[in-house]
């Protein structure tokens, strides 16, 4: 791959201003420069590259193995003075949620994402941040709230989307027919959900460490930003677990629903079976071919015997049909 497709971005800025692009070769001697830090965006870099990249920024070789591999876990790292930052990215394709990876290197005088996977890419995000001089002075730590706080903003625009679908799954699941394949859209919804949870629930002690760890980096005058990033992800953790948990209650409602019907049908034909009863234990008996059954003698046997077995149908009939059973 060619260095120009690895490098979305390499800008220095001074006093929260926008200075110029920097070459990957002078980066070491810019950051060097005081007041100044250079923000490099990087899109899938390999190996050779990721090893200039160390040189000049003098990073930790544990770090940028795990930056050279995209399944990485989300989580904070210190290496001497800089972080190691691996954050979750989600993005809603083709009505289905992909997932990426973004890595941050940060220090008090560079910022450095690798982005893996599905992102969008960040060049919104920096010409917001230019626009902002007077907090873009507190250095990179700025620069890493908006991105943190654009990824948790992709998050809940997703959430908004598993709400709509939601709505549409739990109608389908308030009937008592069963269906297979509402029940196989639950069970994927749900695995979506534990997905994206699984993204945005480590961002809330990525932050917390942020806030309270690392004043270097993120000094006290940007800490209620990160607060707010902190907050918006745990709402969105908390909104999915909330989620799960309607898609599970309404697949129990739908399994209940269904059982209701079933015992139902089986109480009709239960009661329908005890009607029949009555005319297969009376007829049976008399096709037993007894050679003495008096009563056949008489005119009036066949009659009594079919009003005998109306009237006990009927009375059966009106007792199971007052007690529910038809």
């Amino acid at each position: 791959m060619e260095t120009q497709a690895m490098v979305v971005n390499s800008v220095a800025y001074r006093a929260g201003k926008r200075l110029s692009d920097v070459t990957i070769d002078d980066i070491s001697e810019v950051v060097k420069e005081p007041d100044t830090f250079v923000w490099l965006g990087l899109w899938q870099p390999e190996n050779a590259f990721m090893r200039k990249i160390q040189e000049e920024f003098g990073l930790h070789d544990l770090a940028i193995e795990d930056a050279l591999c995209a399944h990485q876990r989300p989580k904070i790292e210190t290496y001497g003075d800089s972080l190691f930052i691996v954050v979750k990215t989600a993005q809603w394709v083709n009505e289905e949620v992909e997932y990426g990876e973004t890595h941050f290197f940060v220090g008090k005088n560079f910022l450095i994402s690798v982005r893996h996977g599905a992102s969008s890419s960040y060049a919104p995000i920096r010409a917001k941040v230019e626009e902002n001089p007077k907090q873009l002075c507190y250095g990179p730590g700025f620069a890493l709230y908006a991105v943190l706080d654009f990824i948790v903003d992709n998050y809940r625009h997703i959430v908004s989307k598993f709400e709509t679908m939601i709505e549409g799954i739990e109608s389908n699941m308030f009937r008592s027919e069963f269906d297979e394949t509402a029940i196989e859209n639950v069970y994927s919804l749900r695995r979506h959900l534990l997905g994206l949870r699984n993204a945005a629930l480590p961002m809330d002690e990525i932050c917390n460490q942020l806030i309270h760890l690392h004043e270097d980096v993120i000094p006290k005058e940007l800490r209620a930003y990160v607060r707010d990033v902190q907050d918006h992800a745990r709402q969105v953790a908390s909104t999915l677990d909330d989620m799960r948990e309607m898609l599970t209650n309404a697949m129990h409602v739908n399994l209940a629903l269904v059982t209701v019907k079933q015992n139902e049908v089986v109480k009709r034909l239960a009661g329908w079976g005890a009607i029949l009863a009555i005319p297969t234990v009376i007829f049976s008996l008399y096709g037993m071919n007894f050679a003495d059954m008096p009563e056949l003698k008489f005119p009036w046997a066949y009659h009594a015997t079919l009003g005998v077995t109306v009237a006990g149908c009927f009375f059966l009939y009106q007792k199971l049909k007052r007690s529910g059973w038809l």
